[in-house]
């Protein structure tokens, strides 16, 4: 018996066959992979408890820091003068400065933030009268 297409019922037959054989090799690609998976995270897994059991133990709540004795410590804003540069002829460099930039500056006399005008926006450059309502 010929078909349409111009198979006949046995070459129709067979090419299910052919394709019910490749069926269960299909089951078995995505089972390996799953299995290799599987194996990749079961060892990740015993890897990760073998590095955590070589790490130094962590600290006990009498090991942790403390407050101070006065209490926690807080910011401290203020205006600071500058120290000034040394005017010279020749270029001076950071190591023949005084203290090497580790000599704090003084506490300045004039503690008030400095304020732009009301009338100014603060912006830099931009000479608009600002947001002004």
């Amino acid at each position: 018996m010929t078909a349409s297409n111009g198979l006949t019922v046995a070459d129709a037959s067979s090419d299910v066959s052919v394709l019910a054989g490749s069926v269960p090799l299909g089951g078995l690609a995505p089972f390996l992979i799953g299995l290799v998976v599987a194996v990749a995270l079961t060892w990740a897994v015993w890897l990760g408890i073998r590095v955590r059991r070589r790490e130094p133990a962590r600290p006990r709540p009498e090991e942790q820091p403390r407050l101070p004795e006065g209490g926690p410590v807080h910011e401290v804003r203020e205006r600071r003068e500058p120290d000034e540069v040394p005017r010279s002829d020749e270029r001076l460099t950071p190591h023949q400065l005084k203290g090497q930039g580790t000599v704090g500056s003084k506490r300045s006399d004039d503690q008030e933030p400095d304020r732009w005008s009301s009338g100014s926006s603060g912006a830099f450059g931009s000479g608009g009268p600002g947001n002004q309502t």
